[in-house]
Formats: C-alpha cells, structure tokens, sequence
C-alpha cells in the first residue's frame, strides 16, 4: 500500500503552534496581522514563531550566551540548506526562507539584538539606542517588507525605521519594568541632562518631573519616525497596507496613552483598551484606500542603512547572476502553499461560525 502524505497534517499542526506562540507574545502584532492576506499571514506567523523562540532562548539563562548564539547561527545554516531540525519554529521558517529568498543578515541581525539584550549592553546616546531598536525591530520590519514582495531601498528603510519606532515605543512603555529588571534603554546622556543619576534611579526607580521630560522626548522621537515611515505604506501591495497601517497606528497610540496617563511608566504600563484597537484597525482599513507615496527619496536613519545596504547587495547579485540568491525548493513552496490553504480555511470557519447566530436569528 503507498504511504499516507502526512504533510498536509503537519503543516496545520506547525501553523497552530505558530499561532498559539503569537497569540501569546505580542498582542498588538498578532492583532495587525489579522489583517493581513493568507498568503503573507502564514509566512508572518512562522517568521515570528522562531523569532519568539530564539528570544526565549538567549534571555532565559539556560545556557551562557556565546553558546546560545553558537546553537542559534547553527540552526540558521540548517534553515538555509533547505535541512531545518525537527521542531516547528525551524521547519516553519525554513519554509518562508525557501519561498521568498530572505536575506540571511537580517535574521542575524536580529539574533545580534537578542545577544545585545542578554548582555546587559549600556546606551548612552540616541544613536546607540537606534542601533538596538535597528537590530531588534528595523530587521523584522526589512523582513515584513521583503515577505511581501517589496525590495525597493526606500521601502526597506521606511519599513525598518517604522520597527525602530515601534522599539522606541516600547521602551518608553516599559521604563520601570526594565528597571526593576536591572535594564535600562534610555540614553543615558539624557538622563544626566535631566539631573538624574541612572545608578541611584536604577535602584529606586520612580516617576519623576526629570523622567517624565526624558520618555516624552523619546516619545517624540517615535512619532518623527511613525511619520516618516509613513510613506513606504504606499509602497506595499494594497492588500497588505491595512495591516501595517494598523500596526504603526495601534504602537503611535500605546504612546499616546502614555501621554494621558501622566508620562509615568514606572507607576502604570500603558495599555490600549481593546475597544480602541478595533477602532484603530477599522480606521486602517479605511486610510490604507488612500495613503499618498512621497516623491522625495529620503535618505534612511544611519542606525539602519547597513540592513537596507546589504540587502540591495543581495538583490543586485540575484538580478546580474540572473539567478536566485538561494537554492528553491519545491517541496518548500508546497509546504507553504500547505501553509496558506489551512490559514485560509482556518479564517473561512471562522466567518462562518460568527455569521451562524445572524442566520439562526433571521430565521425565528
């Protein structure tokens, strides 16, 4: 008798466990991408999964830092020779470096960050805090964009300053979290010109009048970036501008809760009720028919131009080889399609289900 094709099985089992991980980090990135079509979810969902995996495994302590890098880069060159291990993250991702020829540096670029992180590394200026938020977050953004089939520099640099802009959000959201964590990512520089003593603060740390100019200022920044990232929305396919829009709208308005509860992250961590992400994401939906490209090239923030540099370099050599940059997989492009079609059905019983009780209410 021929073997059963257990394939199709197991991508439903890895896309869900793809899904739970999600579910269960980054609440507004897995609310965004809801938005997203089937074709760019499914990639988005395995990309995340080994990136939350990979996270995990650098900052939980288990094994000394150099060794869990060792073992990350290792998986990576599995992933790329189309020979991942046998566990969900790294089959997932596989999959989506097959399919769409993802740029290795920016993967470890974003391992580079999770190192940062576990090493306690010192900010001092903005810049230096860029270079973080470049390698934790501009990296996922360049990796979105590219996922979506856009590789323009200008929209590689929009795409990675708006991940910058989301860091810097989230740093402002979690000041005393960090703190009292023995963290700290505002520039130091800044602190000091607030009068405020960063050892002594770490030890105690409260809101202030001194601190609260210091998150407002990295606010501010954020929002520079929201804003010029802004324009690489309209550089994406349509079906995907809602999405990202979504994205960028949800993080600028963690920010601006931020504001309204008195610029004290030490006392409250900012949190935007449900009710108004659903008027964000429905506001998405409606701005993405409309957002205007710029026609001005704007040259990209200093902290993220080696991203969008070498992934031109990539782009170039493919197009003057006239082949691709890395070996394509059938078997993988299957895999993903695999992936695709149980997301789809995973969303038509979805629709189906929440239309059940209208139908059920017509009828009496």
């Amino acid at each position: 008798m021929p073997h059963a094709d257990t394939s199709a099985p197991r991508a439903s089992v890895d896309l869900d466990a793809c899904v739970a991980l999600m579910r269960t980090g980054s609440r507004t990135f897995f609310a965004a991408s809801r938005l997203l079509p089937v074709r760019v979810r499914a990639s988005s969902i395995a990309l995340y999964a080994f990136c939350r995996v990979a996270d995990d495994m650098v900052d939980s302590g288990e094994m000394g830092i150099d060794e869990a890098m060792r073992v990350l880069s290792h998986r990576l060159d599995l992933i790329y020779a189309g020979d991942p291990q046998d566990c969900v993250e790294d089959r997932a991702l596989s999959v989506v470096v097959q399919r769409h020829e993802l740029p290795r540096p920016l993967l470890d670029a974003l391992l580079d960050g999770f190192a940062w992180d576990a090493q306690g590394r010192r900010y001092d200026t903005l810049e230096q805090v860029h270079d973080y938020g470049a390698r934790v977050a501009g990296s996922v953004g360049a990796m979105m964009c590219w996922i979506m089939g856009v590789r323009s520099p200008q929209a590689l640099a929009r795409a990675c300053e708006l991940g910058v802009a989301m860091q810097l959000t989230n740093i402002a959201r979690d000041v005393g979290e960090d703190a009292r964590n023995g963290r700290l990512y505002l520039p130091r520089q800044w602190m000091a010109q607030a009068g405020i003593d960063t050892e002594a603060w770490l030890l105690q740390p409260v809101g202030t009048p001194a601190l609260q100019g210091v998150v407002s200022r990295l606010l501010d920044e954020a929002d520079r970036l929201y804003e010029q990232a802004a324009a690489g929305i309209a550089q994406l396919p349509r079906d995907c501008r809602s999405a990202i829009l979504a994205a960028r709208l949800i993080y600028a308005e963690i920010g601006q809760q931020l504001r309204r509860d008195g610029l004290d992250p030490c006392a409250r961590r900012a949190v935007v009720p449900a009710s108004r992400k659903l008027v964000l994401l429905a506001c998405a939906s409606v701005q993405s028919g409309w957002v205007g490209r710029s026609a001005a090239a704007v040259p990209p923030l200093a902290a993220i131009a080696y991203l969008v540099d070498q992934c031109q370099t990539l782009e170039d050599a493919a197009f003057s080889s006239g082949v691709s940059t890395r070996p394509f997989n059938q078997r993988m492009a299957w895999m993903l399609e695999m992936f695709e079609r149980v997301e789809a059905r995973r969303l038509e019983e979805r629709e189906t289900h929440r239309s059940r009780p209208a139908a059920s209410q017509l009828s009496h």
